[in-house]
């Protein structure tokens, strides 16, 4: 800027440089992720999935993470991954606490903003993510807030709300420990369905890894009972309506599937004993943001306006 009334122009004074002293560089969180999904995976490929990364990406990471240490490496280089040595092992604890500490005050950021637009990541099970597919422009007067894109995540396994993996989550069993705030959204209720016409006296069920499951040990005790053969194992309820629909045999799906598919008959009443309770789950951290809040307002209005069609009683 030119100098002003004849004023001689100001000396701009470089500050003063000093020579990089052992442990004053800052460190990079993002390197402390890398570390940390790295001991949670178990190899760099792994770790990338999980953060949405390439492995060349987590490499350098790494590196820089391991420079940081003076160059000691944190990992035994396995032929089936990454495994923490001692020296890792040592720093997992201290990640930790810096990672709780970042995704809290991310979690506060998020809770802050006023703005009601953007994407809101839940995570649950096909059943329940199908159901809130069809309804973001199916038959219900319930609307989300069109600044809002919802993100469906089909997982059988809890993600880490606290990590940030999902906003919130959509589940059959609410969790015993966490700063959570927990909701009942509502029951879906099953029943047995086959091709409509068909003489399909076969079940279709889930596979043997999937025995547990409510549907699979009720399928178990009606073949037991009939001495009627398995026709189909199938690890999704996708699978599953597909083979019934087709005539492959009867099986169990939600009444919100079977009663409303046109080439589906009903065969039994909806069954008490598999019908599948959800409870909506949010950290408190994040509950009060208002994408999130609105859709915990839109999926409660939802199960309440659905409540019959989920219950096989509309």
């Amino acid at each position: 800027m030119a100098a002003l009334g004849g004023l001689a122009p100001e000396t701009r004074q470089e500050p003063a440089t000093h020579p990089t002293r052992p442990g004053r560089v800052a460190m990079d969180w993002s390197d402390v992720r890398v570390f940390l999904a790295i001991a949670r995976e178990g190899s760099m490929r792994a770790a990338g999935r999980a953060l949405g990364l390439s492995q060349p990406t987590i490499a350098r990471r790494l590196a820089a993470f391991e420079i940081s240490f003076g160059g000691q490496t944190l990992f035994d280089r396995l032929p089936e991954g990454l495994r923490l040595n001692a020296v890792g092992e040592q720093l997992v604890a201290a990640a930790e606490g810096v990672e709780d500490a970042v995704l809290r005050l991310e979690r506060r950021r998020a809770a802050a903003s006023p703005e009601l637009s953007g994407t809101v990541r839940v995570s649950t099970g096909e059943c329940a993510a199908g159901f809130l597919a069809r309804c973001l422009s199916g038959p219900t007067t319930t609307a989300l807030p069109s600044g809002i894109t919802l993100e469906l995540v089909d997982s059988r396994q809890t993600a880490n709300l606290a990590r940030r993996e999902a906003d919130m989550a959509l589940r059959h069993q609410p969790p015993e420990t966490g700063d959570f705030y927990i909701s009942k959204a509502g029951t879906f209720a099953c029943a047995v369905y086959r091709r409509r016409g068909a003489d399909a006296g076969a079940w279709v069920t889930y596979t043997e890894e999937q025995a547990h499951y409510e549907p699979a040990r009720w399928v178990r005790r009606q073949i037991k009972e009939t001495g009627q053969p398995v026709a189909l194992r199938a690890s999704s309820m996708l699978m599953h309506l597909e083979a019934i629909r087709a005539g492959t045999g009867r099986g169990v799906l939600p009444c919100y599937v079977g009663d409303s598919h046109p080439l589906l008959e009903r065969l039994t009443p909806p069954i008490p004993e598999i019908a599948a309770e959800y409870w909506i789950i949010v950290h408190r951290d994040l509950r009060r943001a208002a994408c999130v809040r609105a859709v915990i307002d839109w999926m409660k209005r939802l199960f309440a306006e659905q409540r019959e069609v989920l219950a096989g009683v509309a």
